[in-house]
């Protein structure tokens, strides 16, 4: 059933145009692409494969007002019927309009136009490359003006194609090779007017990125003042026309020869004018160079009068000066210090003598003190009084001399203290005082 109904509807509407926004945009990996078409009142889904959709020179975007043309069929699997597209439109502009102005975006988002990274034009190029077609007038004007301003220039042509689909290639190819030449000063890239499919080649990204990577400037001169490229923004410099870009390029040479002339003159004449002027001051300082030579004979005349009297200032300082070193010397023979050691070395023996008499004499009173003071203390030494056949008598365990006989008690341990050796006794009666 379902493939009666697409055969039907395919043969009824194979070639049909809609006008529509698109939704629901999808890309999937495998190329093809997506959408839905919508109105105010209906809808229908839509799909571009991926053979058609690499030949789109814009990008779709949600909600974009397109016109397409296709032809309507069913995909069974799902039982719905939908359109498939061959060409998509943007409504009111052209698709390559749309492109230019998307990729435009797109690199100025990057920094592809910005100003400051534009390199400047060499002055006085000696070598230029020119990348267009060998058959156009854009080659023609280039050569005439190059060749009319500065005919001993050398003149490089990369010939290439300026429109088709092998154009934007060879034009990068070219700006490749010529930038592998340490010689090429400038490069011109253009070609003569035409509409925007003509100039398409000048536009796609790959042209665009190979003259903002080159490092040879690039002037853009593509078709007249009124057509504009991507190229154009991009180059270090964009001439309006072919012609006038060769003119940008290169200076007039007779102009230069002329102005060269020009500054001669001037240059000789101010030279002339500068001698002049010097050879008056050269003659107002020799006639000051005669004042100045009095001058200097006067003043040597005076520097000698002072170096005599220096000199004399001088003798008379040395004398005085070595009067008082001579002074010196004789105060200082007397306080030699090498006299005054001899002079101690003789009393030295001397001086011992007397101090080992009196050392002596310190040592026999202190050993006399010793002797008097050890008698003392041995005859109140303890052990004295033991040697006269006393003891001392001590309690056990605490070690507490006894001092009178009520303090210990029958039985209780006592340890005596001889002269020479101890006794342990053991109390077996006590006697107060009034028993004895």
């Amino acid at each position: 059933m379902t493939g009666l109904l697409r055969s039907s509807i395919e043969e009824q509407f194979s070639d049909i145009w809609l006008e529509g926004e698109l939704s629901n945009l999808r890309a999937p990996g495998s190329g093809h692409v997506y959408c839905t078409l919508k109105d105010k009142t209906s809808q229908i889904r839509a799909v571009l494969f991926r053979s058609s959709a690499v030949r789109l020179r814009f990008a779709l975007q949600e909600g974009m007002q397109v016109i397409v043309r296709g032809r309507l069929t069913v995909y069974e699997p799902r039982g719905e019927y939908q359109i498939v597209l061959d060409t998509v439109e943007p409504k009111g502009i052209g698709a390559l309009q749309l492109a230019f102005e998307q990729l435009k975006e797109r690199l100025a988002a990057e920094g592809l136009f910005d100003q400051d990274r534009k390199k400047s034009i060499p002055e006085f190029p000696r070598t230029v490359g020119v990348v267009t077609s060998l058959t156009g007038a854009a080659i023609r004007d280039i050569l005439a003006v190059l060749r009319r301003r500065w005919p001993t220039l050398h003149i490089l042509i990369a010939p290439v194609h300026v429109q088709g689909e092998s154009a934007g290639r060879q034009i990068v190819e070219a700006l490749n090779a010529l930038n592998d030449l340490s010689f090429v000063d400038v490069i011109i890239v253009g070609r003569g007017g035409g509409s925007l499919e003509d100039l398409w080649s000048f536009n796609e990204e790959i042209v665009v990125r190979a003259i903002a990577a080159s490092h040879v400037p690039v002037v853009s001169a593509v078709g007249h003042e009124i057509d504009v490229t991507l190229a154009d923004f991009v180059a270090d410099l964009r001439a309006p026309t072919p012609s006038a870009a060769a003119e940008a390029v290169v200076p007039v040479l007779a102009e230069i020869v002329e102005r060269l002339r020009e500054l001669k003159v001037r240059l000789g004449q101010v030279m002339l004018r500068h001698c002049a002027f010097e050879r008056q001051r050269l003659d107002a300082g020799i006639r000051g160079v005669t004042d100045v030579r009095f001058r200097l004979q006067e003043a040597a005349q005076r520097a000698d009068d002072m170096v005599d009297r220096l000199r004399e200032m001088v003798q008379q300082l040395l004398t005085v000066g070595r009067e008082r070193v001579h002074e010196v010397q004789r105060d200082l023979s007397g306080l030699n210090p090498i006299l005054a050691v001899k002079q101690g070395l003789a009393t030295v023996p001397q001086f011992s003598k007397r101090l080992e008499g009196q050392m002596e004499a310190v040592l026999a009173q202190h050993r006399h003190r010793i002797n008097a003071t050890l008698a003392q203390l041995n005859t109140l030494s303890p052990l004295a009084i033991l040697g006269r056949g006393y003891s001392i008598l001590q309690t056990v365990p605490a070690g507490q001399v006894l001092h009178r006989a009520n303090d210990v008690e029958v039985g209780q341990e006592m340890l005596a203290q001889l002269a020479s050796g101890r006794l342990s006794c053991m109390v077996t009666r006590v006697f107060d005082d009034s028993s004895v």
